[in-house]
C-alpha cells in the first residue's frame, strides 16, 4: 500500500515515518533526505535544490515526481511505501496519481500528523540546534509555514475527495504514544 505521512514542517513526519517503517517492514521514502543527500553530495540536482531549499520555497514538481517514480520502481517498493515530504501541492498529488495509475498502483492512505503552530516552531528550532539543518531558521520556518497553508494542506482535502481514506493522528504527544496512534490506523502491531 502507498501511504502518505502528511503534516506541517516539524509535525514529526520523518521521525514517526522511520519508526513506522521499522516496524511494518515498508520503505520509507523521504524526499527531503534525498534533496538533502543530494545537496550534500554537490550534484546537479542538489545545485539546483539548494537555493530553493534554504529559502523555504517548493522544488519544483516535475523534479520531485522524477524523484518518486524512480524510487517506487526499486524491488523493495513493490509491496508499498510510506511516502515523507510528498505530494506538497494539489499538482504534486494529481501528478503521483497519475504516476500510480500508470503504474496500476494507487494511494491507499493519508495519515495525516496534526500539531500545535507553537509547538512545531519549539520543534524546528530544537532541531536547528541539534541538527544545524540550513532550512531549519526562524524566516525559513515562517516562510515554509506560509508555503504550507497556502499550498500543501489544500493536499488533505483533495484525497478526503477523491475518497482516500485519511487518518488523522494527533502529532502533539510523545513520540511513541504518536507512533502507537499510527500503528492502530495501519492496523500493525508495535515492535517489542
Amino acid at each position: 500500500m502507498i501511504v502518505i505521512l502528511f503534516g506541517a514542517p516539524g509535525s514529526g513526519k520523518g521521525t514517526q515515518a522511520q519508526r513506522v517503517a521499522v516496524t511494518t517492514d515498508t520503505p520509507h521514502v523521504s524526499t527531503g533526505a534525498i534533496l538533502r543527500g543530494e545537496v550534500a553530495r554537490g550534484s546537479e540536482l542538489g545545485r539546483e535544490a539548494k537555493p530553493i531549499m534554504e529559502s523555504g520555497a517548493l522544488v519544483p514538481d516535475e523534479l520531485m515526481v522524477r524523484m518518486i517514480e524512480s524510487r517506487l520502481a526499486e524491488p523493495d517498493a513493490e509491496r508499498g511505501v510510506i511516502l515523507d515530504g510528498f505530494p506538497r501541492t494539489v499538482p504534486q498529488a494529481e501528478a503521483l496519481d497519475r504516476m500510480l495509475g500508470r503504474n496500476q498502483r494507487e494511494v491507499g492512505l493519508v495519515l495525516y500528523l496534526e500539531v500545535d503552530p507553537e509547538l512545531i516552531r519549539e520543534r524546528v528550532l530544537r532541531r536547528a540546534a541539534i541538527d544545524g539543518r540550513s532550512d531549519d531558521n526562524p524566516d525559513a520556518l515562517a516562510e515554509r509555514m506560509r508555503v504550507y497553508q497556502r499550498d500543501t494542506a489544500p493536499v488533505v482535502e483533495y484525497y478526503e475527495r477523491a475518497g482516500t481514506r485519511i487518518g488523522r493522528i494527533d502529532g502533539s504527544p510523545p513520540i511513541d504514544q504518536v507512533t502507537e496512534q499510527i500503528l492502530a490506523v495501519l492496523g500493525a502491531e508495535p515492535a517489542r
